[in-house]
């Protein structure tokens, strides 16, 4: 299955109401272990890595991996450019092939996130990739550095921005946060329900790590089609290595990091409901 564009996965998403994963990776090892869980659970995938990363893992190294890994994929696999903060490195990606980016401007007046989204999405459309943004502001931030205060996404400033800006998804802050939850997370399903009526665009969810399959399967219901999964996964490869470390040799080593990531990446599948969704997406694209 080659390399496929993420509209394609989450319209699919929305006509057959279930949601799908957009794993973080950080190595090589992650990538196989994604593509690895969806191949044996016969799941479309999008693959992604947030610009703050690229500190650790060079966009110039791991994005060509990951769009290797998709285009040899048995399944639907869209490689996805997550919190696209600056235009050289947006350009970067969609040069290195990511059928998918993400602008995030969420930090700009609602004026300015639309007019910097529309200039974003213009660049994308030269490649043919997916374009998705974000109104409001999820809490927290995707490395940890700093702990931005969530700002509910205003209804009727999201029908305005999917009017003016025309992306291909949109991600909402509802009370979701990225990395470790410091409670129990406090979705606002109420809101969430009132997009979903109101926007006629796919929904995403960021922060996805440390909700309940219930919270995620009543996201699902009401609109969510695209779920970010990063610290869950980070967490799982950390424990798994340190649980059974020392290692006699690296290639044991290597082999239960993509082990572990795709245990990780398999649980979050069955909860979002994809599994086996694969003949259906490749009729569909």
């Amino acid at each position: 299955m080659p390399l496929v564009k993420m509209k394609e996965i989450l319209d699919h998403a929305e006509k057959n109401q279930y949601g799908v994963g957009a794993f973080s990776v950080a190595n090589m090892e992650m990538v196989l272990g994604a593509v690895h869980a969806a191949e044996e659970l016969r799941s479309p995938l999008i693959l992604q890595i947030a610009e703050v990363r690229l500190k650790h893992s060079p966009l110039h190294i791991i994005g060509p991996s990951m769009v290797a890994a998709a285009k040899a994929a048995k399944v639907p696999v869209a490689v996805h450019f997550d919190h696209g903060l600056t235009e050289e490195k947006i350009r970067e990606a969609l040069e290195i092939g990511f059928s998918s980016i993400m602008y995030d401007g969420s930090h700009h007046s609602l004026e300015e996130n639309m007019k910097q989204t529309i200039k974003m999405a213009a660049i994308a459309r030269e490649y043919g990739a997916t374009v998705e943004a974000e109104i409001g502001q999820v809490a927290g931030s995707e490395d940890g550095s700093v702990d931005l205060e969530g700002m509910i996404t205003s209804v009727e400033e999201a029908k305005q921005f999917v009017a003016e800006t025309e992306v291909n998804a949109l991600a909402v802050a509802i009370g979701n946060a990225h990395g470790l939850y410091k409670g129990e997370p406090n979705l606002r399903f109420d809101r969430l329900e009132e997009l979903d009526r109101e926007v006629k665009t796919p929904l995403v969810l960021h922060g996805g790590s440390g909700i309940s399959e219930e919270d995620f399967r009543r996201c699902i219901r009401y609109g969510i089609r695209k779920i970010n999964v990063a610290t869950a996964t980070f967490n799982k490869v950390i424990q798994t290595v340190n649980e059974e470390a020392p290692f006699k040799d690296y290639f044991s080593y290597h082999e239960r990091m993509i082990e572990a990531a795709a245990e990780n990446v398999k649980r979050h599948i069955r909860m979002f409901q994809s599994e086996g969704r694969v003949e259906e997406v490749k009729n569909y694209v």
